[in-house]
C-alpha cells in the first residue's frame, strides 16, 4: 500500500475540521492537516517545504473568500487538485467556483464517502495529468513524461515505463519499504510471470541513471526484503 497522501483542510469551523482529520486518517490512506484561515492556508502551502497532495477549500472564511485565495493559489503556480466546500449550492456558486480554478465542488452537509470518492477520483486525474510533480533529491520527477530534470546541473533523464512506474509507487510508499514482490504486483500486475530478478535488473538499471555513486546508493535504498525511496536525499546540496 502506498503511503498516506497530505491534504489540506481549509474551514473555519475547528469541529468539521477535526471530524474531517479523523476520518481521512482513519483508514492511512491521507495525512489530513488543518488550517481556519485563508491567510493560514496560504501561507502553509506556498512554503519553501511544502508538499500536499490536494486541498479541501471552504468557500466562507473569517479572512476572505476561498474562491479568491484559489486564484492566488493558481496564480502562484499551485497545480494540485482543489476542492470546494460550501454551504451554497446554486449554479452560480458552482460555476464561480469552478472558474476559480477549483477542480470539484461538493455542497455542505456532504456525505463522507462521496467527499472521498470525489478527492480520490481527482487525485488519480492529477497523477496521470502533466501537471503532476514529485520531488525526488535533486531531481523534479514528471511521472506523464518519464523524465527526471536536475535542475542544477541543467541535466534530463527519460526512464522507460516501468521505471517510471517504479519510482512513482516508492514514492507513494512515503519513505517506507516496499516488498520485491508487492512492487512486482504493483508494475508488472498481479497475473505477471515475471521474477524477482527482472525488477532487481530494472533497480540496476534506475541507480545508475539517479544515483550519483550507484555503487553507495543514497536514493534508492535496499531495505527490509524489498526497496526504499529516501526522497529527501541530496536535496539541500541540489
Amino acid at each position: 500500500m502506498a503511503g498516506p497522501r497530505p491534504v489540506l483542510i481549509v474551514d473555519d469551523d475547528a469541529a468539521l475540521r477535526a471530524t474531517l482529520c479523523e476520518q481521512l486518517a482513519l483508514e492511512g490512506e491521507f495525512a489530513p492537516e488543518e488550517a481556519g484561515t485563508a491567510s493560514e492556508a496560504e501561507q502553509i502551502l506556498t512554503g519553501a517545504n511544502s508538499r500536499f497532495d490536494a486541498v479541501l477549500l471552504d468557500i466562507g472564511l473569517p479572512d476572505g473568500d476561498g474562491r479568491e485565495l484559489c486564484v492566488r493559489l493558481r496564480r502562484q503556480g499551485l497545480k494540485i487538485p482543489i476542492i470546494m466546500l460550501t454551504g451554497a449550492d446554486a449554479e452560480a456558486d458552482v460555476v464561480r467556483g469552478l472558474d476559480s480554478g477549483a477542480n470539484d465542488y461538493i455542497a455542505k452537509p456532504f456525505r463522507l464517502n462521496e467527499l472521498l470518492a470525489r478527492l480520490r477520483a481527482q487525485l488519480r486525474v492529477f497523477d496521470n495529468s502533466e501537471d503532476a510533480i514529485f520531488v525526488i533529491g535533486p531531481y523534479s520527477f514528471r511521472p506523464s513524461a518519464k523524465l527526471l530534470m536536475e535542475a542544477a546541473r541543467n541535466r534530463k533523464i527519460r526512464l522507460t515505463e516501468k521505471e517510471s512506474a517504479i519510482l512513482k509507487y516508492l514514492y507513494r510508499a512515503g519513505g517506507r519499504p516496499v516488498g520485491r514482490q508487492v512492487l512486482l504486483n504493483e508494475v508488472w500486475g498481479y497475473n505477471s510471470a515475471v521474477t524477482t530478478h527482472t525488477l532487481e535488473t530494472h533497480i540496476y538499471r534506475l541507480r545508475q541513471k539517479i544515483e550519483p555513486d550507484p555503487g553507495n546508493a543514497r536514493l534508492l535504498l535496499t531495505e527490509g526484503g524489498g526497496y526504499r525511496l529516501d526522497a529527501m536525499a541530496g536535496q539541500a546540496a541540489a
